[in-house]
């Protein structure tokens, strides 16, 4: 880990904050160029977008790739998200040749980086980014805790996200 990947998700930690008070779980991503400027930033908005692929990394590879010189390949570009990836944000990232994964929290639950699968990482397919999980994680899990503190009765963890 690197002070440049603390410095990422601190700023995609303060994407998941532009979240607070709506109806989505606040999770930011950002994008990152090879030289290190945000291309694109996004949190989740399913629940605004009434989309289940809003997720905040899929907005921000949509984003980025607008942006980006090569059309949808973001080859040298990073993406920091505060929470793992799921299975098809992680399938988005190796489509787009995304360079870089750098995440906060960790997702035992659902996370494909790492935890539950890693798809990133899958000597099957033709690109695999590099990965640097658990950057500023309790910061990140606490965004997640506190979200969900008020959405459910400890009783009822499903469809976490």
């Amino acid at each position: 880990m690197s002070p440049g990947d603390v410095d990422s998700v601190r700023a995609a930690i303060a994407v998941a904050r532009r979240a607070r008070g709506a109806a989505d779980v606040p999770i930011g991503a950002v994008v990152f160029a090879p030289d290190g400027t945000e291309l694109a930033a996004a949190h989740n908005a399913r629940e605004e977008l009434g989309d289940p692929t809003a997720h905040a990394e899929i907005l921000a590879l949509r984003a980025a790739a607008a942006r980006f010189g090569d059309g949808w390949r973001l080859a040298g570009c990073t993406l920091a998200v505060t929470v793992e990836p799921c299975t098809m944000c992680a399938g988005a990232l190796v489509l787009a040749r995304v360079a870089r994964v750098v995440f906060g929290a960790w997702e035992p639950r659902t996370g494909a980086v790492g935890s539950l699968w890693d798809v990133v990482r899958d000597r099957r397919l033709n690109h695999r980014p590099e990965v640097v999980g658990g950057v500023l994680a309790e910061e990140c899990s606490a965004l997640l805790a506190e979200f969900f503190a008020g959405q459910r009765s400890p009783a009822d963890p499903s469809d976490a996200w």
